[in-house]
């Protein structure tokens, strides 16, 4: 029973009615019942989630609880919206009481209290109207076991599936037995991990069933683990799997049954004592399996191996203390993918082709499953009784529905599901909330994280800070494959990723059904009445957002550009979104912010970046619970006075210009308010521009963790310097001059960096590299623009120990470039223009860990670095406006061509007639397949 949107307002209503104490004294019993009551069937829902699938009447209690809850929300909204405009003095016009229906008597506390009493008994008399219709005790509900049992059907059904049905699994499965074979003595473990459907237990079955596999070793076992088992059943199935594999007499099942934990762990270790056994653990959802199936699987060094799949990168990674390979599987490549679904599809077609005109339909179907060979396979058997293009055109259209009411297609929805289930509680809303992204959208990690915490989804735990729980969360769904990593930074951490086509479409169906959510599109001529809290806008129509029925309801509202024509506001907001928390309006063509938006006082999070919106509001300090405010990529130049009245914020991004990197200037500042200082709840403010007294004035502002500085003067120096040092807490520092010909100075004057810096941006000239460059312990990124030195600076950051990323903007005016030492963690190097650099050496030993590099704009460079055959890890380099002789001496018979041959990607950038174009001079094709898998679990 999957609740996360109840408990998320449950958690929500409590936590608001405890912080708002005080304020809430008049009708303090209401509140108190009401609270309780809330609780109960937060605890009560937590308890049954998980344990049985929801049935018809399920379904409508479970709706009931979360539309009262819903009318709790609102009735606590109002009457915070009540107390917060007494506060501020009726600052609000009269026609927005009116909107949201708070009159402004005296008996209006009165009529909170009667609404609340309303709603509890609404409330108490739930359960009283279930034991009356029987509800939860409904007979024939599929109960987890059922599902578990079908699930171990279904894998274990993998070892019979025959070769004739599999595409591109062999080079895997040689990969797989060279590990089970191999020479090494102890006992070894593999470990296969990927997404549900990936073809983790087909590549194992037939690995496991292999002849050659099954002579090398006296004895072995195949176990399906459910996600709720007992290790004494396992036990059994252990000693039964052996006697078997040896063709001996099992056991009597009344005889192991009467067997001890401690009985069949003697007999297990006894059996095998003398043995070499291979054992595959299949579908292992938590590590504690090992530890305690472990003891009974000893470590004679006789070459014995343990099997496991797993959708839980932690598991896989895990150091289970002998030696372990991992294979990751990845996604079916184009053809891979193509190939298995005509298999499926067009099996019963003439010539088994697919015709002409059904082909455009189904390389999308196809490209909807992502290489997820299960959903392939699937897809592939609905669609191989349709033959009309209208008829698979409705499937393409409707795949959302087909995907959670089609028969055909439950193996898909059940496998996908299990990852879903299996999430703690906490993580079910966060995994829903990805899905109102677009699809195949790239989601940027900050992003998402601002946008939970706005919406209360992270749950406060004492001494962690909410970006470091988040974090827990983003990393959660990571490792059990819900999400995919598509970018990490220079450190490994997960900068943006993906949510799996299917993955994406269950959590559509499932937030809709739940009111979490609903994404319009614009396929439906008008938007109706939604009941939902939170609205995501994906729709090319050029029409105007108006009022609708049930608007009033509204918390989120999220407008994606994903057309030419994309939709629009009216200077005025609809009425109904009066009580937002969330506005994100990324990249939407506004250039003016409607005038009611200072009245949200609910507004946690507002997002204009890449608007063209040229000013905020004069009177937006009236927007007090704002905690989040982006808007880089806009036109506004200055902030307002009221500004300062923001207390609660505690995220600024901001800037109004950014260009190529081959121009000096990247971004210009915004102008702050001379009283910004106030702001004591900031943490991240970037990028202000130096005006007045503001860098002495940021010097009180101790608390942040992020700043970026703009339009700085050499005689800036003294008060940077001293604001900077006592900013203990900062991570993340760029600093930027007026011109290109102003020096940067921020040397002398700073003689204790701050400690726990970890990405450091100098835009401008320097005389000198700072001396404190070489102190900078946890620097993990470094990017200099604009310095044109004539010292040698890679010797004072040579021993930087955690620097991952390097990126130098014409940052040398010296011909020749020498990596002499060190660098042990830099992956990513970025040379762009060095108008004097002929000449770049690298050692053997420096560097060890590159994986990318990139030269632009370098055109006195003849010739590639001088030891770049010693960069072993390089994986990708790339190639910009470089001379004509660099290029053609890495093309086939080139002088350099050499020492690239270990290099899997090299792209060449240019500028062509048809605008920026790009070609592939990769010494061999590259194998982007990868892991090869096909079918089924």
């Amino acid at each position: 029973m999957a609740l996360p949107t109840t408990d998320l307002l449950i958690g929500k209503i409590v936590a608001i009615v405890e912080n708002e104490a005080l304020s809430i004294s008049s009708v303090r019993d209401e509140i108190d019942e009401i609270k309780q009551e809330l609780v109960s069937m937060k605890s009560f829902l937590q308890d049954a989630d998980g344990k049985k699938e929801n049935s018809e009447g399920e379904e409508t209690w479970v709706a009931s609880v979360r539309d009262l809850a819903y009318d709790v929300e609102d009735i606590i909204d109002e009457f915070m919206y009540h107390i917060y405009e007494k506060q501020t003095g009726g600052l609000f016009p009269r026609w927005l009481h009116k909107i949201i229906h708070i009159p402004r008597s005296l008996w209006y506390k009165r009529q909170i209290a009667n609404k609340l009493q309303k709603t509890t008994k609404m409330i108490k008399a739930i359960p009283e109207r279930n034991q009356r219709y029987a509800i939860g005790g409904v007979e024939g509900t599929t109960s987890s076991i059922d599902v578990d049992k079908w699930v171990q059907n279904q894998a274990e059904s993998s070892l019979f599936i025959k070769e004739d049905e599999l595409v591109g699994i062999e080079g895997n499965k040689q990969t797989i037995m060279g590990w089970l074979m191999d020479e090494e003595q102890h006992q070894t473990i593999v470990s296969v991990v990927g997404m549900g459907g990936s073809g983790k237990t087909t590549l194992v079955a037939k690995t496991f069933t292999n002849e050659s596999v099954k002579r090398h070793f006296d004895c072995y076992a195949w176990i399906t683990v459910s996600r709720t088992y007992a290790i004494e059943d396992l036990f059994r199935c252990l000693i039964k799997e052996f006697h078997q594999s040896r063709k001996e007499k099992v056991p009597a099942p009344a005889k192991l049954k009467d067997m001890s934990y401690r009985e069949l762990l003697e007999k297990l270790v006894n059996y095998l004592e003398s043995k070499r056994y291979l054992v595959v653990l299949d579908d292992v959802w938590d590590v504690k399996l090992w530890t305690e199936i472990n003891i009974s699987l000893p470590d004679r060094r006789l070459g014995s191996r343990i099997l496991l799949t797993t959708r839980k990168e932690d598991i896989a990674h895990y150091s289970f203390g002998v030696v372990s390979h991992v294979h990751l599987i990845k996604p079916l490549d184009n053809n891979e993918a193509w190939e298995l679904f005509s298999k499926k599809a067009f099996s019963t077609y003439h010539n088994r082709f697919c015709t002409p005109e059904l082909e455009p339909l189904a390389s999308k179907l196809v490209e909807k499953c992502k290489g997820l060979p299960l959903a392939i396979v699937a897809l592939g058997g609905l669609m191989s009784s349709k033959k009309s293009t209208t008829e698979w055109r409705d499937v393409y259209n409707s795949l959302n529905w087909h995907l959670t009411n089609n028969p055909l297609l439950d193996n898909v929805k059940s496998i996908l599901l299990l990852s879903y289930n299996d999430l703690p509680f906490r993580l079910k809303q966060c995994f829903l909330y990805c899905s109102l992204f677009p699809e195949d959208y790239l989601i940027r990690r900050k992003r998402l994280f601002r946008l939970w915490i706005s919406e209360g989804l992270v749950q406060h735990v004492q001494g962690v800070t909410p970006q470091a729980a988040t974090e827990n969360y983003l990393m959660e769904l990571i490792v059990r494959s819900m999400l995919q990593v598509v970018r990490r930074n220079e450190t490994g951490r997960p900068k943006a990723f993906k949510m799996h086509d299917l993955m994406r479409e269950l959590a559509l169906s499932m937030s809709t059904r739940e009111k979490f959510f609903v994404v319009y599109d614009g396929r439906e001529s008008v938007m109706e009445e939604i009941g939902a809290r939170r609205l995501s806008i994906q729709s090319t129509e050029g029409t105007e957002i108006k009022s609708w029925i049930g608007m009033s309801k509204l918390r989120t509202l999220l407008v994606f550009v994903t057309g030419i024509i994309p939709l629009s506001f009216s200077n005025a907001l609809p009425s109904g979104f009066k009580l937002l928390r969330v506005l994100d309006v990324e990249d939407m063509p506004l250039d003016k912010l409607p005038n009611d938006l200072v009245y949200l006082f609910n507004l946690r999070y507002l997002n204009l970046k890449g608007t063209a919106i040229r000013e905020l509001p004069k009177s937006i300090g009236y927007l007090h619970n704002l905690h989040f405010l982006d808007i880089r990529k806009t036109k506004i130049e200055a902030l307002p006075k009221g500004f300062s009245k923001l207390l609660n914020l505690r995220h600024l991004m901001m800037y109004y210009n950014n260009k190529d990197y081959n121009d000096f200037k990247i971004v210009s500042g915004t102008r702050a308010t001379s009283n910004i200082s106030k702001l004591k709840k900031l943490q991240v403010l970037s990028r202000v521009q130096s005006e007045g007294n503001i860098i002495r004035l940021l010097g009180n502002m101790t608390q942040l963790t992020r700043i970026g500085i703009t339009n700085l003067t050499e005689r800036d120096e003294m008060d940077l310097c001293d604001s900077i040092q006592k900013m203990k807490l900062l991570t993340n520092l760029s600093l930027m001059v007026k011109d290109e010909e102003e020096f940067l100075r921020a040397d002398n004057a700073l003689f204790s960096p701050p400690p726990h810096l970890r990405k450091l941006c100098f835009i401008g000239k320097l005389e000198k590299v700072p001396h404190w460059f070489s102190s900078l312990d946890s620097l993990t990124s470094m990017h200099l623009h604009w310095p044109r030195l004539e010292e040698d600076l890679l010797s004072h950051i040579e021993g930087l120990p955690f620097l991952g990323s390097l990126t130098l903007v014409n940052a040398y005016v010296g011909s020749e470039l020498r990596f002499s030492r060190g660098f042990v963690k830099l992956s990513n190097l970025q040379l762009f223009k060095f108008p004097s650099l002929s000449k770049i050496t690298v050692e053997k030993g420096v560097m060890p860990n590159l994986q990318f590099l990139t030269l632009n704009s370098c055109m006195e460079l003849k010739r590639l670095p001088h030891g770049l055959e010693h960069l072993t890890n390089l994986q990708t380099l790339s190639l910009e406006f470089l001379s004509s002789q660099l290029i053609q001496s890495i093309r086939e018979g080139g002088v350099d061509r050499p020492k690239v041959q270990h290099i899997l990607e090299i792209n060449h950038f240019f500028d062509s007639s048809g605008g920026r174009s790009c070609e592939s001079l990769s010494p061999r094709a590259l194998y982007r397949g990868g892991n090869k898998l096909a079918l089924y679990m």
